[in-house]
This record gives structure tokens, sequence and C-alpha cells, in this order.
């Protein structure tokens, strides 16, 4: 019991592989399969880390591996829609700016422990990453839903939402990186 926070998180991982894929399938009914998958990783994404603190189980490599599948998550089926869906801009520029800080703050993390310094999680980066895939999820719906017009405007409004977080955390960590003196560190 005490590595399923863990072994949650690898099935996070293993989803974020299978969702893109099921995106992109003509075959009827695989889009339901991937809206019902994605929400399940989704829902490990609060899941493993309640598990991990209720049960004493928090682990390095849990901590590793949590913002990496969210990462998958996220990315994997952002690019399977946007690759596989008749997005105009409006939806194109949001998703966009949520991959681009994703890869960014991914380097800038890399590049920071080199130096061994963390930057840690704030509460708006905290709450960041449900929204994106809550909004992630209204896209995926919207093809679904017999109201799929307003579907569409409540997703394109939660990926702008998303979209705003994700820079406003995204400049918050460059902040808190570029406060350190790294060529004092050398």
């Amino acid at each position: 019991m005490r590595h399923l926070p863990n072994v949650m998180t690898v099935l996070r991982i293993i989803a974020s592989t299978a969702v893109p894929f099921l995106i992109m399938s003509d075959l009827p009914g695989l889009r339901y399969l991937a809206v019902g998958l994605f929400a399940a990783a989704a829902l490990t994404d609060w899941l493993d880390g309640y598990l991990a603190r209720r049960m004493n189980a928090v682990s390095n490599l849990g901590r590793m591996l949590d913002p990496v599948a969210d990462k998958l998550l996220v990315a994997g089926s952002l690019l399977a829609l946007a690759a596989f869906e008749n997005w105009g801009w409006l939806m194109f520029i949001p998703a966009l700016m949520i991959l681009l800080r994703e890869v960014f703050i991914s380097g800038l993390r890399e590049f920071m422990s080199a130096y061994n310094l963390v930057i840690h999680v704030t509460f708006l980066a905290k709450i960041k990453t449900p929204i994106q895939l809550i909004a992630i999820g209204f896209v995926m719906s919207t093809p679904l839903t017999p109201l799929s017009w307003r579907i569409a405007d409540i997703a394109l409004a939660l990926m702008w939402l998303a979209a705003i977080l994700t820079a406003i955390t995204g400049w918050d960590y460059l902040k808190k990186a570029l406060a350190h003196d790294l060529s004092a560190q050398q």
C-alpha cells in the first residue's frame, strides 16, 4: 500500500501516452474512451498526492514523477487536439502558451538543480494544473455533446484562463530564478 501513490502516478504516465492515440483515432466511440481515460488520469493528479500525504508515503520518486506525469498528460493531449481538431487561432494560442511554459520551466528547474537550488511550487502553480486539466477536458468533450457550441465557449474561456495562469506562474518562476546570483555559485 505504501507505493500506491507512485503506482497511480505511473498509471497516469501510461494514460498520458494512450489518450493522444485515442484522440487521433477515427473509430467511433474512442473519443468517449479518451475523455474517460483523461478524466481518470486527471483525477489521479490530486489523488496520488492526497494518498501520499495521508499514508505518510511521500517519496523523492513521487516528487519527481508527479510533475512529469502532469506535463505528459497536458502536453500529449494538447498536441493531439491541436493536430487533429480544427482549431482556430483563439484556441491554438493558449495551447501554445501552455506548452512553451511547461517546456521552459522544466528546463529552468533542471538548470537550477545544477546549482542545488529548488524553486518551490506556489499556490497559484498548484491550481494552474487542475485548471489546465479541466480546460483540456472541456476541449476534448466539445464534439460529444449536443450543446457543443456552449461547451466550446466554456472550453475556450477555460483555455485562456489556464494560459494566463500558466504565464503568470512561469514569470514568477523566472523572477525567482533570476533572484539567485548564479554567477557567484559557479
